[in-house]
């Protein structure tokens, strides 16, 4: 890579080293969040132990919700670094740097060095972008196979047809992370894309034949591997769980088409305060001109708004699901800081400064009182975490209005910039809060040491799926199916799966068991149990650990 400007190599370093401490740092200091971080170490554990990489199973029954390729790279990371929390967010944080990378790639094509600067050190500064990097699911490695896809689509349009190997590997894997929305999504966004510009040579240029046998390869052996294997795959993966799934409420996952409006405006701080001049530039002019003049901003613009738009047309929502939409408002947002640091006026630099400070001042408050008047946690556990997010966005706010009462809109940009840093930095401590809260790390630790070779472990009423992870080991689970129940429906074996009367033979039976429930469950437990041979083995914040014997 030719960089002409010493400085801009500097500061690429800068950007380099920052981001790969922010995003590894730390890394496996807190307990498997529960229950994605659980499921998705557990199921690659499982792989590992049976030996099978094409039926995904979880609690050693059928689990078909997602595609295997988030499955066997962290079964390739158990394998280099060992079975523990560090290897399960391994990809999501590499993944999530490499988006930064493609970023930036995409950007200094589109508008020079300094834009893919601002425009990934954005992207790495977001709050929601970062803090899916740091969690073990599928929906940062998603969004790196998009942005590669993208990019070399972009690349493949603009500069020579082979990088469109690059737009369909990343639709095949993303199509092998999360299902149809790899390909639906990318192919919205070239279609409209084609739609404002109209430009139908797209559609000859696009289908090349090279990169349709790479995305044949990698994408079609599992999908075929698995309906060989499980015949119930196929209407259970395509049709349940994905046409179902967003056209109904059936997984309890209903929100508002606004949801994600608040959603987005937080998951970009510190850097919100770009995103309306942002969005102003790109849209008026691009759609004016169908696309004729400033075709990179249309492609960005639409980039986001076709995401954004079919996710907030779902009838199931979660919030990392928008999490791809964050590299074209990065390049955007970018590409706008640029243009204020280069204005004279300064009035794009005042604008977004007007706009940051009237969305982070009152966060920045709530971050003090909150602590206050929640019931849940004390204010004495709370404010060691939120007095330095607070501290860190009060300094961000300050240095933007003081660089620019100087009239020194570079240097005001370049200290946001390593003020984010610090921002998100400060942001990363609050991961170790809520270990104690989310995560059956503390809990599997305690039942291990009560249990004994030949102990049966059971749970009532609930799934703590990190347990059978750090217990290395099969949990009976009695009165609960939730997304187990098409698997369990399957298991022939009665033992794994039961009720109430099957859970009292067990216990009065002559095996050793430990039995976990919820703290209001306690009293029905006792009345259904004979309550002279059971005793309380240990107790946390919301779990009770019972044993039959000692």
């Amino acid at each position: 890579m030719n960089f002409s400007r010493p400085g801009t190599a500097l500061k690429l370093l800068l950007l380099v080293l920052l981001s790969v401490t922010l995003y590894f740092w730390g890394l496996g200091s807190h307990g498997l969040l529960e229950p994605d971080e659980g499921r998705y170490s557990e199921i690659p554990r499982e792989m590992r132990e049976t030996g099978d990489f094409i039926t995904p199973k979880l609690n050693y029954i059928k689990y078909f919700e997602k595609p295997v390729l988030h499955y066997w790279l962290t079964a390739a990371a158990q394998s280099a670094f060992g079975e523990n929390e560090f290897s399960g967010r391994f990809w999501p944080a590499l993944l999530a740097l490499g988006g930064i990378l493609s970023t930036f790639f995409l950007a200094r094509s589109m508008f020079g060095r300094e834009t893919a600067l601002y425009s990934s050190g954005i992207l790495a500064t977001c709050l929601v972008y970062f803090a899916v990097s740091q969690i073990n699911i599928t929906d940062m490695p998603l969004s790196f196979f998009i942005t590669v896809s993208m990019t070399g689509f972009w690349f493949g349009l603009e500069k020579n047809r082979r990088f469109y190997l690059l737009f369909y590997a990343g639709a095949a894997l993303a199509l092998l992370t999360k299902g149809l929305i790899g390909i639906v999504l990318p192919g919205g966004i070239i279609f409209w894309y084609m739609i404002f510009t109209r430009r139908w040579d797209i559609v000859r240029s696009a289908l090349y034949l090279p990169g349709i046998i790479l995305f044949a390869a990698l994408s079609l052996p599992w999908f075929i591997a698995v309906c060989l294997v499980n015949g119930d795959f196929f209407y259970f993966f395509f049709i349940q769980e994905h046409f179902l799934r967003y056209a109904t409420k059936m997984h309890g996952r209903y929100e508002p088409a606004w949801f994600f409006i608040p959603i987005l405006l937080l998951g970009l701080f510190p850097w919100t305060g770009l995103l309306p001049g942002a969005l102003r530039s790109a849209v008026p002019s691009s759609l004016r001109s169908f696309g004729k003049e400033r075709r990179e901003e249309l492609f960005l613009f639409l980039w986001f708004a076709v995401i954004f738009l079919f996710f907030s047309l779902s009838s199931s929502k979660l919030i990392p699901y928008i999490i791809p939409v964050f590299p074209p408002l990065a390049v955007l947002m970018g590409r706008l800081l640029h243009r204020t640091v280069s204005e004279e006026d300064g009035k794009g630099m005042k604008r977004f400064l007007l706009w940051n400070s009237i969305l982070l001042i009152p966060f920045i408050l709530a971050l003090l009182v909150y602590p206050f008047f929640n019931s849940r946690i004390s204010a004495g556990t709370l404010l060691p975490y939120s007095l330095p997010v607070a501290a860190a966005l009060s300094a961000f706010t300050t240095a933007g209005w003081y660089f620019f009462r100087k009239r020194r809109f570079r240097l005001l940009a370049v200290s946001l910039c390593l003020l984010s840093f610090l921002v998100m930095f400060s942001f990363k401590r609050v991961f170790s809060l809520y270990d104690g809260l989310l995560s059956a790390r503390e809990l599997a630790g305690a039942v291990a040491e009560l249990r004994r070779p030949g102990d049966v472990i059971a749970q009532y009423g609930n799934y703590d799926q990190g347990l059978p992870f750090y217990l290395k080991q099969r949990i009976v689970l009695v009165n609960y199916l939730g997304e187990l129940e098409f698997g369990a429906k399957q298991e022939q074996d009665p033992f794994w799966f039961i009720g109430e009367e099957q859970l009292k033979e067990l216990w009065n039976g002559d095996r050793r068991v430990i039995l976990i429930i919820n703290d209001g469950h306690m009293e029905k437990i006792l009345a259904l149990l004979d309550p002279h041979i059971s005793s309380v083995a240990l107790k946390t914040e919301k779990r009770v650990v019972l044993v039959n014997r000692r």
